[in-house]
């Protein structure tokens, strides 16, 4: 269930990133072609753009896609790599995934109860919604890390062929 969800978000997210191509390729073309140009116009790239990275991350990691440094990883036995992947789960994807979301859960609700817009005059209102994605994306995070450290957990325990 969660990984449909991940990948329903991903999916969703994708085209974020086709919607900030356009709406950057307008602002551009409206400042240099038209020497017209709106503070709201180039916060909403900004914000699409802040969006879609801060909710690509979960489904990302759930395809097994993210960053990793591979030099030492991929020689190793299947045993080995799973040690990596459920360690590195627990020891550092959980708990800085748990922190941003413990620490930003302030900054969060003090920028909801003033609805935080932007400071820039004709800038977008809902610049609170876009803070609102933090804590929302490192929990995302998180549900996919524990979703992910299952997998290490079944090729330690035998249960899997680890390939």
């Amino acid at each position: 269930m969660l990984e449909r969800v991940l990948d329903a978000i991903g999916r969703w997210v994708s085209w974020l990133v086709v919607a900030v191509v356009i709406v950057c390729f307008a602002g551009v073309t409206l400042r240099y072609g038209f020497d017209l140009g709106w503070v709201a116009l180039q916060e909403s790239y900004q914000a699409l753009h802040a969006a879609a990275f801060l909710l690509a991350g979960a489904w990302v990691l759930r395809r097994d896609e993210h960053v990793r440094v591979d030099v030492w990883y991929r020689g190793r036995s299947a045993r080995t790599r799973a040690w990596v992947n459920l360690l590195g789960a627990l020891l550092l994807l959980m708990p800085v995934c748990g922190f941003i979301v413990w620490a930003s859960i302030d900054y969060v609700a003090a920028a909801w109860r003033v609805l935080e817009g932007s400071r820039q005059p004709g800038g977008l209102p809902g610049v609170f919604v876009i803070k609102t994605l933090i804590p929302v994306s490192a929990a995302l995070v998180l549900l996919a890390g524990v979703s992910q450290a299952l997998y290490p957990w079944r090729v330690l325990r035998g249960g899997e062929d680890g390939a």
